[in-house]
Parts: C-alpha cells; structure tokens; sequence
C-alpha cells in the first residue's frame, strides 16, 4: 500500500502537501533503498590500515578494514570532517589489487540516495559483475541519510558534517595513498547521489572526467510548473530532512534568503562549469513501466517532478554547449531496476572518460 506523509508546505504556501511513495512488490521503496548488508566477518586491522592508522591523512585515517568477500572491501574511517569515528565506505576492487598496490587505478564514484548507505549499489544491482573485468576501482562512499554531498552551513558555523571535504579530500588523500586509486575519476549516483555527482563534478571539474545522474534531484533552486508534483526544487530537498525530523536549514539556509549559497551547489545553476566533460542523465516519469506488476500506483510526487528538472538541466547544458546523453525514458518510477538498467546504459561513457 502506499505511505503517506503530511507535512507542512515548505515553499511559498501554507496548504499541506503529500508525499507519496509508489508502493512496491514484496519490499517497501525505503527497503530498496537501505539494501541488505551482506554478511562478513570483521578482520582484524590489516596492514593497510594499520599504515594508514599510523599516518593520518588530511586528519581521517582508516581503523578497520572488512573484507565482505575477495573483492569487496569495507573500510571503516575516522573523519575528523563528518567528527565520526566509523564512517563506512564499500570499495569493489580490480583484478590484480593487492593489499600494498604497486600501481594505480582509474576509479569510479558511486553515490546512494536519500536513507540509504555504502552498500546500497552491490546490495541491489549487479555493479560487481559490470565492472569485474574492467581495471576500475569501484568506490561507495556513505553520504548520510540525508548529507546532500555538501559540507553543512549550521546557521553559519559550519563544521560537521562536511561531506564534501570527507569524500574529496580526506576519502580522496586515503584512497590514492593506500588502495591504488589514480587520477583518472567519474562519477555516478541516483537520486539524492545523482545531485552529489552532479554537483561534486562542476564545483570540481578538475578532479572528474565524466558524470551520470539517474533520477537525480540536479535543480535544486527550480520554482515553475510542476504539476502533478506540489513540490519544486527546494522543497524536495527540505522534505528529506523534515522526514529525518532535522531543521532543513541546516544544510544550506534558508532557500530565498540564501539563495546564492543554494545557487553555489545546483548543477543547473553551475551548467557552464560541466562543458568540459561528457554527463548522461536519465529519469522516468513516475508512470509504472516495464519493472512494475500491473496495478502498481503511480508516482505523483518524486518522479514526476525530477523529469520536469531534468529535462530544464538538460536544456540548460545544451544551451552552454555541454556533451550530454539524456535519456527521459517515460514510464518508469523511482525504482532500482530503472537505475541498474541507466547504470549499464552510461557504464560506457564512463570508462572511456578514465580509460577503462
């Protein structure tokens, strides 16, 4: 059955709105999104990680090191940026990784969305088996339920957490000294992921040479026709964090009074800053399609709206002249299958842009 949340209208009405998650066979949306967390035995610190432990980098170290099979590998981080002491990132490692890597390898991005973690992209698609011949060291960061890939304002203070700096810098400074990552980085996510990959790639064009967001929430400042949705951009934002009970004010403040710090992260707003690189997006319509039994309810809230957005930030990349693949495919909700099937469309792209 469907859930249902009321809550206030955040932007620009009083009126209650709905935000309605499309009801799933067997597992709930929110199930999908968590993912099952594959069994494993915690080793013992390695002596990766105990070089890593011995000399911080940028102040995070690695203290422990999980490993869920021969090619996947947890690393458990104190980030002194997120000030947490066992912040989770899920590494799938290429043929001929070894615990002191001798060389390096071009790396690929993956982020999760809003309520979900590291494990979410192994634990529902088939990533380990794609990128098993390809030489790519696979990264899966946490982003937290609702971090947004950014380091948060906090009414001006700023400090923790400061996701952007735990994923660029701290995470980026561990990886390529200990796990063999090289230079050669794209970048992928879904929905609250496909924002960060989005917006991580055009606040820092120079470290990502290809970017793809499924189902991405990439125009957060968007206000305009949006029907049947009741939201717009900001408002989709705010909802997150009003469904984890935390101020959404947090993140960036307020989205009229700081509108230009809303601004410095939208991918639509910061289009010019990705003609440099080849972007795939893609997005459904909230329609029930291909993956879904007949009779599964509509979306009329999410989806719906990330097309409408979508299709503004694609018109906005063609207008700067950026090397975009779109594919708004229609029917289709917001749903793992859809991101699988986007993931191995972009896969391409993406290991050409970092030689893979």
């Amino acid at each position: 059955m469907n859930r249902v949340i009321i809550c206030p209208q955040l932007v620009r009405t009083s009126r209650p709105f709905l935000f309605q998650e499309a009801a799933l066979p067997r597992l709930s949306r929110r199930a999908l999104l968590t993912g099952a967390v594959a069994a494993a035995s915690t080793a013992a610190l390695s002596p990766t990680a105990a070089r890593a432990a011995a000399r911080p980098l940028g102040g995070a170290r690695v203290v422990a090191e999980t490993y869920v099979d021969s090619r996947t590998l947890d690393l458990t981080i104190d980030s002194p940026a997120l000030a947490n002491p066992a912040v989770k990132v899920r590494l799938l490692l290429p043929p001929g990784w070894t615990p002191t890597p001798t060389r390096s390898w071009p790396v690929l991005y993956l982020l999760h969305g809003a309520h979900g973690d590291h494990t979410n992209w192994t634990s529902s698609t088939d990533v380990a088996s794609l990128a098993e011949d390809t030489g790519v060291l696979v990264v899966m960061p946490d982003g937290g339920r609702v971090g947004f890939y950014s380091d948060w304002w906090n009414y001006g203070h700023g400090g923790a957490p400061a996701w952007e700096r735990f994923h660029l810098v701290e995470l980026v400074r561990i990886l390529e000294g200990r796990y063999g990552a090289g230079t050669r980085r794209a970048i992928a996510g879904l929905s609250m992921g496909g924002f960060g990959a989005m917006s991580y790639a055009a606040r820092h064009p120079d470290m990502f040479r290809a970017a793809a967001a499924y189902s991405g929430v990439v125009h957060t400042t968007y206000i305009g026709p949006h029907a049947p949705s009741p939201w717009d951009g900001p408002g989709v934002v705010q909802n997150a964090f009003l469904e984890d009970a935390l101020d959404p004010d947090v993140l960036w403040g307020d989205p009229i009074s700081e509108r230009e710090r809303w601004a410095a992260h939208c991918p639509h707003d910061l289009a010019h800053r990705l003609k440099r690189m080849p972007l795939y997006l893609s997005c459904g319509n909230g329609k029930p399609g291909p993956f879904e039994p007949p009779g599964t309810p509509a979306d009329t809230s999410l989806e719906p709206l990330l097309e409408i957005t979508n299709r503004v930030f694609v018109d906005r990349l063609h207008q700067v002249g950026a090397n975009v693949t779109a594919n708004l495919y229609g029917p289709g909700i917001h749903n793992w299958p859809y991101w699988q099937r986007e993931l191995h469309a972009s896969f391409p792209l993406l290991m050409s842009a970092v030689g893979a």
